[in-house]
């Protein structure tokens, strides 16, 4: 990870290497944190934050899924993104922002203790490789299982939840894959371990529903939108693993991974074994709003505007 200058932390900007929590943080031994990844484009006009209002929205829901009450409004927290941002000089980069259980008590019981606050933002490419985006990756369906809904809320995006992505990404790489795709509780296909998951069979774009324990993605919905917009038939409904061996394209999504083509399953090719069109067309659709190549006409794009 490439350093950046500073870290928010409770309302102040502090070194980076000084941005620090005591041991006994009550998220250190219990997990008791929710988080947003977010990225910030450079297009033609300047740099702007990809869907900022949505990414804020869902860490406020994943706060109150998990009864953290947020020390801070909506609109500062989006205004402290964007200080963090023009304070580290970024033209483009990923933001964290992290919301925590801090020093006070230990104990199953996270009440007791602080809600605290933090945003990071530093350099990031591509999150499976530079290659991922155009030649794909390899992938194994995971011996881990996503849990029910009712055992781990999917709708919140809590850190807790990311021990079992771990092993699931660890598993991967352990067999030499990239990434590994997740079943759900009843044997459907659910998503990644960090991304969610898209199907292009017989001219239809299917993914995986909410109720597949899956997280909402940002990302994801931005896809959705996209192929309405490009005349793309797509549904949501529960995908069997049979079909990823059938598949003619698989994609997954995510703001770390953006759209990422796999090109093999269990080491089987997905369709010619390389990126499909319409993964392509989705793409191209996709970084030329980032890029400001066409106009933002869903009003993605929060401008990084000078102080």
């Amino acid at each position: 990870m490439e350093k950046a200058d500073k870290i928010w932390m409770n309302g102040s900007l502090v070194p980076w290497d000084e941005a620090r929590i005591h041991v006994l943080s009550h998220v250190v031994h219990y997990g008791s944190a929710v988080f947003e990844g977010i990225r910030c484009y450079r297009p033609s006009s300047g740099s702007a934050i990809f869907r900022l209002k949505e990414h804020v929205a869902r860490l406020f829901d994943s706060a109150k899924v998990y009864r953290m009450p947020v020390p801070y409004s909506r609109a500062q927290l989006s205004e402290a993104i964007l200080e963090t941002v023009r304070a580290n000089n970024l033209e483009s980069c990923y933001i964290r922002p992290l919301i925590y259980r801090g020093y006070a008590e230990l104990g199953v019981n996270p009440t007791p203790c602080p809600v605290e606050v933090s945003i990071a933002v530093w350099k990031w490419g591509s999150y499976l490789g530079k290659e991922a985006l155009e030649q794909g990756v390899d992938v194994q369906v995971s011996s881990w299982t996503r849990p029910a809904s009712n055992s781990l809320p999917s709708e919140a995006k809590a850190a807790g939840n990311y021990l079992g992505a771990q092993l699931v990404k660890m598993e991967a790489v352990a067999n030499g894959f990239t990434e590994g795709i997740t079943l759900d509780h009843q044997g459907f296909v659910a998503e990644g371990s960090g991304e969610n998951l898209f199907m292009v069979r017989n001219g239809k774009l299917t993914t995986p529903p909410l109720y597949s324990s899956i997280l909402a993605g940002i990302t994801r919905d931005s896809v959705l939108t996209l192929a309405q917009d490009l005349g793309i038939p797509v549904e949501q409904r529960s995908v069997q693993r049979g079909e990823l061996y059938l598949a003619e394209e698989l994609f997954f999504t995510g703001t770390a991974a953006e759209i990422s083509p796999i090109r093999t399953v269990d080491r089987m090719p997905v369709g010619s074994g390389k990126r499909g069109p319409v993964t392509q067309k989705l793409q191209q659709a996709f970084f030329a709003i980032l890029e400001g190549k066409q106009p933002d006409t869903h009003g993605w794009l929060t401008p990084l505007k000078p102080r």
